[in-house]
């Protein structure tokens, strides 16, 4: 398998690849894997969630990578995030940012979450192609995790883009100074909070870190940049996707619009026929396992291409069509077991107010480009647009 970041054919569609994998064998030695090191892709369903669920295979990249020679220079607050971790290391600090995220925690962000979006298609011209992403899809969540964590405004455009630069597929030197740059500013945040403590999420973090909790100094940094980055970067893509599939789909989108209150039920579906994270983040084994038709031994990157087992067919039927009537409520679009995305609920209301408001104030939207004119991020480990350009009609 050649390195998808450099195909652009991969990028515009990845599935047909991922179909030929999966009928071959639904885990495959592939060598594009971390660090240059041969490494298990796997793109069937029950694989996947098997290999999500095994205690067995490890996200402790700094016992992987212990005596390994590395070029790289990742700021150790992004090496050894909480995503990066076993229990009970990941079992503590989960327990910890799971606050920010609970059912009530998310209801009272909905108020805030609405009015960003409103303000931000204020914005929108109708008469004139525009780019759904930048316009939307990227400022919505930056705003609300921004909020959250306390991130004054005016830095809000640069911590953006340091984000960004962190998933810069195949430019190692980018990405390891991004990490630097967001870590920095991180750690200065934290301390300017000290000085003058808020009422922000992270304000909550400093209090458990001088408190019963003890968080160390390196931890409380890195579950700062692990919710800014993952607070955003997701949702952005799964915004956009789900714009595009609707778009793409009149009669669904028009079912949608006809019936706003639907909406809800049908992000599981949009969330599986095109998810955002396309390949989870990094595990090895830590002893032999075996996965579906292959034996994997210890000491193996594991890859888990969570867009390539939401379109398994054995697990749901015709999978490349959108259906929002599909139950697809057991997608992988947020993972599973211990390290399912702990910020799932903020993304699905963000995702279902978004939607809302521009089927209710735009009934006419539309793609201003041919699909085949849409640019894909290159990297591996998301799916997401470069730009959605799209006129914004009123009225169809």
């Amino acid at each position: 398998m050649t390195d998808p970041a450099k195909d652009p054919r991969f990028l515009r569609n990845p599935y047909p690849t991922y179909d030929a994998m999966r009928s071959s064998c639904p885990v495959q030695r592939v060598h594009s894997g971390s660090g240059g090191h041969p490494s298990y892709l796997v793109t069937g369903y029950a694989e996947a969630r098997e290999a999500l669920g095994n205690a067995s295979l490890s996200k402790d990249t700094a016992v992987f990578f212990a005596g390994k020679k590395s070029r790289r220079r990742l700021h150790p607050a992004v090496a050894r995030t909480m995503l990066a971790s076993d229990p009970p290391r990941h079992t503590r600090l989960r327990k910890l940012v799971t606050k920010a995220f609970t059912t009530g925690a998310v209801a009272r962000l909905r108020p805030f979450i609405t009015r960003v979006a409103d303000d931000l298609l204020d914005q929108w011209p109708t008469d004139e192609p525009f780019d759904a992403v930048a316009g939307l899809a990227v400022p919505l969540p930056v705003i609300v995790i921004c909020e959250l964590l306390g991130v004054p405004p005016a830095d809000r455009p640069d911590v953006q883009g340091w984000s960004a630069d962190l998933f810069a597929a195949g430019e190692p030197g980018i990405i390891d100074t991004a990490s630097h740059a967001i870590a920095d500013y991180m750690t200065d945040l934290v301390a300017d909070k000290r000085e003058a403590p808020g009422r922000s999420f992270l304000d909550a973090l400093i209090s458990a870190r001088d408190g019963d909790d003890h968080l160390s100094e390196e931890e409380l940094v890195s579950l700062a940049v692990l919710l800014l980055v993952a607070g955003h970067e997701t949702t952005a893509n799964a915004l956009g996707n789900a714009l595009l599939a609707l778009l793409r789909n009149p009669a669904e989108l028009d079912h949608l619009r006809g019936s706003p209150d639907e909406i809800p039920a049908a992000l599981d579906e949009l969330l599986r026929f095109d998810s955002a994270v396309s390949t989870s983040t990094f595990r090895f084994t830590t002893e032999a396992v075996t996965l579906g038709c292959t034996d994997i031994p210890a000491g193996a990157p594991v890859l888990v291409a969570l867009g390539a087992a939401n379109r398994d067919p054995t697990r749901f039927p015709a999978p490349d069509q959108l259906d929002l009537n599909r139950n697809a409520t057991a997608h992988l679009a947020f993972g599973h077991g211990i390290h399912r995305c702990v910020g799932a609920p903020l993304a699905k209301a963000e995702l279902e107010i978004a939607l809302r408001a521009v089927l209710a104030r735009f009934p006419g939207i539309r793609l201003a480009v041919p699909t085949e004119q849409l640019e894909w991020r290159r990297t591996r480990l998301v799916r997401g647009l470069v730009s959605l350009p799209i006129l914004a009609q009123q009225r169809p």
